[in-house]
This record gives C-alpha cells, sequence and structure tokens, in this order.
C-alpha cells in the first residue's frame, strides 16, 4: 500500500472518474475526502470505508467553500497530503461551434475547471508549505493536444490546467511541493456514458486514433494518479501524462 497513512482530497468524486480514483487511493491506504458539489454521502456509504473516507459537500468555484473544505479534512484527519483537482464542467456538454456557445456556459465552465483548480490549489497550499511537503495532481485531457473541433470551451479551459501545473510546479518546488497533471483521453465514466451527445461525437474518432483499440475506463487512469501521488514520483514536477491509449504521441 504506498499511499499509507496519507490524506487525499478529490474534489469531483460523487461519481464518475472522481468515485473510482478513490476507490483505488483507499486501496492504497490513503483516507479520501469526497468532494463535490452533489452532496457526496451516498458515493462515500458505496466506498465502504466509513473510518477513511469523509463526504463534504463543495463548490470549488467559491473560495469560503473550499476554505471550509480544507479546514473540516484537517479537524478529521489531522492532516492533509494529497490534492487531486477532477471537477470539471464536460459530461453535460453538447458539442457545438465556438460561436454557438452561450457566455453562460463558457463562464460556468472556466469557473469549474479553471477557477476551481486555482481556488483549491490556494486552499491547500499554506498547509503544504507549513510541512514542506505535498503531491497536487491536476486532471487536463489530451484533447487539448489535438484541437478536436466543437469543444473550444473545454479545451481552452484544459489547456489551462496544463499551464497553471507548470507555472505551480516553478512556484511551489522549494517548498517541497509537486504539482503534476494527468491527461485521459475521451474516458467511458458513468456521467459520460449518460451523455451520447459526447459518446456519438468522439467515439469513432477517438478509436481510430488509439493505438490500443478499445474503450477507456476510468480504472486505466488509476494507476497514473497512484503513481503521481506516492514517493515513486518525488522527483518529478510540471509533467502532464497522456493516458489515452496511444492516441496522442507528444507531450503537453
Amino acid at each position: 500500500m504506498r499511499l499509507k497513512g496519507k490524506v487525499a482530497i478529490i474534489t469531483g468524486a460523487a461519481s464518475g472518474m472522481g468515485l473510482v480514483f478513490a476507490a483505488r487511493l483507499l486501496k492504497e491506504g490513503a483516507a479520501v475526502v469526497l468532494t463535490d458539489i452533489k452532496d457526496p454521502k451516498t458515493a462515500a456509504d458505496s466506498l465502504g470505508m466509513p473510518q477513511r473516507v469523509l463526504p463534504v459537500t463543495v463548490d470549488v468555484r467559491v473560495r469560503q467553500s473550499v476554505e471550509s473544505m480544507v479546514a473540516r479534512t484537517l479537524e478529521h484527519f489531522g492532516r492533509l497530503d494529497i490534492l487531486l483537482n477532477n471537477a470539471a464542467f464536460f459530461a453535460e456538454l453538447v458539442p457545438q461551434s465556438f460561436d454557438k456557445i452561450a457566455e453562460s456556459e463558457w463562464d460556468r465552465l472556466m469557473a469549474v475547471n479553471v477557477k476551481g483548480v486555482w481556488q483549491c490549489a490556494r486552499a491547500v497550499t499554506p498547509i503544504f508549505k507549513e510541512q514542506a511537503s505535498g503531491r497536487i495532481i491536476n486532471i487536463a485531457s489530451a484533447i487539448v493536444a489535438k484541437g478536436t473541433p466543437m469543444l473550444m470551451h473545454y479545451i481552452a479551459s484544459k489547456g489551462a490546467v496544463v499551464a497553471m501545473t507548470r507555472a505551480l510546479a516553478r512556484e511551489l518546488a522549494d517548498n517541497g511541493v509537486t504539482v503534476n497533471a494527468v491527461a485521459p483521453g475521451l474516458t467511458l465514466t458513468d456521467t459520460v456514458q449518460a451523455n451520447p451527445d459526447i459518446t456519438g461525437f468522439q467515439s469513432d474518432t477517438v478509436m481510430q486514433a488509439r493505438a490500443i483499440k478499445r474503450d477507456a475506463y476510468p480504472e486505466d487512469v488509476t494507476g497514473t494518479i497512484v503513481f503521481l501521488a506516492s514517493d515513486d514520483s518525488a522527483f518529478m514536477t510540471g509533467q502532464t501524462l497522456i493516458v489515452d491509449g496511444g492516441s496522442v504521441f507528444s507531450t503537453l
């Protein structure tokens, strides 16, 4: 168990990738703070380890909500070691031309996918600096390297996540904090599969481009998450690891 005794906050974890990430971190010995804008209590109960799971409702767009999440983590577990910035607005999207995107949708997506990452990183940094250690893992997307049409606001937001990962890595390295990102390809989470506008739009194109000709599921990404959360990646920061079955052969 590579994460025994560690405590991780996972945002956007009431369903989809975040919930699968939580299950894997628990298996590796960590305690997890399961957070989401939706009440994550049912999801937390499904993990079956109440002594190591704390459900917290949080809106990553709101500073006070994020700071309360961090305070509750420290109050409950007494420490914090890992921040996994997973919360994102994606599964509900309808692909459309960039000039047809509603301004309200653009603003909501940027507030969650970009501002939310900044808010959470800002909230945990004083703790990580004080203990001279910490892992920040941001979920980006391999779509950034492709320039896929009809999802410009989502691609722009995940490009920002890659850029923030690099900037944060430079700023926090002297404090013993590593900052890396994971960029999955199209991954069939429960929430994504419920939206045929996304799966129907991308599935055939994605499969043709992949070297490994099969669908991707959240479990395909969990090993990379554990690697970046553990001491195995202690000399690695500012990197974005693409996990997409060999669709993109480049660095982000």
